[in-house]
């Protein structure tokens, strides 16, 4: 798979000591050679994090130079302190990388009400800083430094060529296997461009993005403290920013990297055996369509049903009913793995062990309802739920 760089970024990440494994990178930090325009979309959380609380009072803005991040302390639950440390972090981060403070993003992910060790921050700071590199090994050692229970780093880059013959590149990087949830999930994301976009409009964008990608995704619905997606812009491979005609070729291109990089977090889910695929269809209303969705995402009956391969249509019928939306249960009707099991309110005679099998011998199982209310439909990813990740997170502390 090619990597593809944004001109006037720069990468790195190293082992700043958060994490007991010494080949192991726990702090990343990302620089803008130009001000970049930055937005951010954050966790519905009540209880967030504080570098949540410090990034959202200052996107979307302009000027943004840097993002750091570090993994294994999550600096939430953490109270003034806290505050202070996020703070001190993305100062100390900005002064390294173009000696002025407030000009820097920060992100933390891990142990809650835990702090921040800050003379480890301040040194790796320091170290990565000397390393920052416009490579693609220092991209995917930015997306390494970030992980936590993730098994594998997670990036898509894609270009955009535009109507002036310019090319613009996106470029995005995130974490997350568990505690994810729709609004957000436990998950630290960032896209970069280096095309030209003003703040407002960056995040009208980002917004819409998240919507439709990472607000798609659950693993076993817990909605996390220290969600952040951050979006820079820093317009270093075009004279202007983006015309009429080329709007909506970049906002479609920004669509699909935000799905393909989403999905990466449920196929990673902690110990899960099978990514769930929802389409759902025929709604009355796009918000319809996607209350029902989470609702089957989120169901504990049928997530263990897919885990043990079990076509156990019922489960998902009965969590439909639950979700709150009016509909006709005469009009409704379920296919897994293009399997008709359910159609028009009635059952479907079918294969229990080809159907069965159809779900142990692949990593994907897609389900399809269709409701005959409307034209309303969405796509929705989720995960089994398995032994293994009860055991991972039985003991995530100890």
């Amino acid at each position: 798979m090619s990597i593809y760089i944004p001109k006037g970024y720069r990468f790195s990440a190293v082992h700043a000591g958060l994490k007991s494994d010494l080949g192991s990178f726990d702090l990343s930090l990302l620089s803008s050679d130009i001000p970049a325009v930055a937005a951010g979309v954050f966790t519905q959380n009540l209880v967030c994090g504080a570098p949540v609380q410090y990034d959202r009072r200052r996107v979307p803005s302009s000027g943004v130079r840097c993002v750091v991040a570090n993994s294994r302390v999550a600096n939430a639950c953490t109270g003034e302190r806290g505050l202070s440390d996020a703070e001190a972090m993305a100062d100390l981060a900005s002064a390294a990388v173009c000696g002025e403070a407030g000009k820097g993003l920060v992100m933390s992910t891990g142990v809650i009400g835990v702090y921040l060790p800050m003379d480890k921050i301040r040194n790796g700071i320091t170290e990565a800083t000397k390393q920052l590199a416009a490579t693609e090994d220092a991209f995917t050692k930015f997306a390494k430094g970030i992980m936590t229970t993730d098994t594998f780093e997670k990036y898509v880059t894609k270009q955009v060529k535009l109507g002036t013959g310019e090319v613009v590149t996106i470029a995005g990087v995130c974490k997350g296997a568990a505690m994810i949830a729709p609004n957000l999930a436990t998950m630290l994301a960032v896209i970069l461009t280096d095309a030209a976009i003003g703040a407002e409009a960056a995040q009208g964008l980002l917004s819409e993005a998240a919507e439709f990608s990472f607000n798609c995704i659950s693993v076993e619905g817990h909605v996390s403290t220290s969600d952040t997606l951050l979006l820079l812009s820093n317009g270093a491979a075009v004279s202007g920013e983006l015309a009429r005609d080329d709007w909506a070729r970049f906002k479609e291109c920004l669509g699909d990297l935000c799905v393909e990089l989403a999905v990466k977090i449920p196929m990673d889910g902690e110990g899960v055996s099978h990514l769930i695929v929802i389409e759902v269809e025929g709604c009355a209303d796009v918000a319809s369509a996607k209350i029902i969705a989470n609702k089957i995402a989120n169901d504990v009956l049928v997530k263990t049903a897919i885990a043990g391969a079990d076509p156990n249509w019922g489960r998902v019928i009965s969590a439909v009913g639950t979700a709150g939306v009016n509909f006709n249960p005469k009009n409704l009707s379920f296919k897994l793995n293009e399997y008709e099991l359910f159609k028009n309110g009635e059952p479907q005679n079918f294969n229990k062990n080809i159907v069965a099998d159809s779900i142990k011998n692949n990593r994907e199982t897609i389900f399809n309802l269709t409701f005959g209310e409307g034209d309303a439909k969405i796509k929705f990813w989720t995960t089994d739920l398995t032994t293994e990740y009860v055991r991972l997170n039985s003991d995530y502390t100890t």
